[in-house]
């Protein structure tokens, strides 16, 4: 294929752009920015920047929701800022582009991310959809197009999404509604209920970036500031890596369990791959501390953290773009009519 050809990672929390020859062109948070309901002011990092402090008349939202894609019209206006932004605001001219999708969602959903391509200012009609778990797994350098089975597993911002795959293709999958974000937001809610202190996202976030943990280590505490429930005053609190072990722990269950029971429901041969080579987990939410003993304890197999994990997916489809051996795995959807 001729011409520029792009791979697209539309994460929840980043979208993230592989160009053809040179590698990850883009990595920016998936957020816009729109003044007055209609006038797009930011998009990418600088919007994030904005995130929580704009005033009545900014909405700043994430297009992405749970892995799919949630506003449609927002979504195109971000993905034609990053278009230009990738190619320093000349005209956008792709001749193919790669995009990673969920498994387990519909196809309809599934068709959104498609057609949104196809009507964005990139004018190509050679779109191709590659499964994300597909991607994470050429990412991590396995090698899917064989008959030996692997199991990946992806901590996402919204979304965690488990996967056996074998010749190419997935041999069962699950998706569930847990992923950074519930970490973040009840580690704000326990924070309000225990301390009484209003804290942000951004905030709960870095909270679970310095002290969340799956097995309870060594304890350490932070200082973190918000606004007191009961003076409705600036405050400060010190927040300890034992609460937020207890406020994350039921959601690291859920995941765990997710994990279980995709074991339950894998073929025997499978089976015997998964216990030769572990579990393969990667995600931006993968990097909680203690997270490869949680799941070491409770399935007893190997469970393998990737070293890059928040960039697997992204890195997965350079590879597909790059080696022909592995074009394969991408797969056409037929265009529907389409209006953002």
């Amino acid at each position: 294929m001729a011409g520029k050809i792009y791979g697209i990672d539309f994460g929840t929390s980043t979208i993230k752009i592989y160009q053809k020859n040179d590698g990850v062109v883009l990595d920016e948070k998936n957020i816009i920015a729109v003044a007055n309901r209609n006038k797009v002011i930011a998009a990418g990092d600088e919007a994030f920047e904005m995130y929580e402090k704009a005033p009545a008349n900014i909405k700043v939202t994430y297009p992405v929701k749970n892995g799919v894609i949630a506003d449609i019209a927002n979504m195109l206006e971000l993905l034609n800022f990053m278009l230009r932004k990738v190619n320093k605001g000349k005209k956008v001219a792709a001749s193919a582009i790669i995009v990673a999708t969920p498994t387990d969602i519909t196809e309809v959903e599934k068709r959104a991310f498609f057609d949104l391509v196809a009507s964005s200012t990139a004018k190509t009609k050679n779109i191709k959809i590659v499964e994300k778990p597909v991607a994470d797994a050429v990412g991590i350098g396995l090698d899917v197009t064989n008959a030996k089975g692997v199991m990946v597993v992806d901590i996402g911002a919204d979304t965690t999404e488990v996967s056996i795959m074998s010749l190419g293709g997935i041999v069962i999958s699950k998706l569930i509604p847990i992923g950074g974000s519930r970490l973040d937001e009840s580690i704000k809610t326990y924070v309000k209920k225990n301390y009484k202190l209003v804290i942000g996202d951004k905030t709960s976030e870095f909270i679970k970036k310095e002290l969340a943990t799956a097995y309870p280590t060594e304890e350490k505490s932070i200082k973190v500031y918000g606004r007191n429930v009961v003076t409705g005053l600036p405050s400060e609190v010190e927040i300890s890596s034992a609460m937020v072990y207890e406020s994350i722990l039921e959601y690291l269950h859920s995941i765990v369990d997710a994990v279980r029971i995709i074991l339950e429901r894998t073929p025997p041969e499978i089976s015997s791959d998964i216990i030769d080579s572990g579990v393969y987990v990667t995600g931006g939410s993968s990097a909680i501390k203690g997270l490869d003993k949680l799941l070491e304890r409770e399935t007893g197999l190997k469970i393998n953290i990737s070293s890059d994990a928040a960039n697997t997916v992204v890195k997965g489809l350079g590879n597909i773009i790059e080696d022909k051996n592995l074009t394969s795995l991408a797969y056409s959807l037929k265009q529907t009519n389409f209006s953002g």
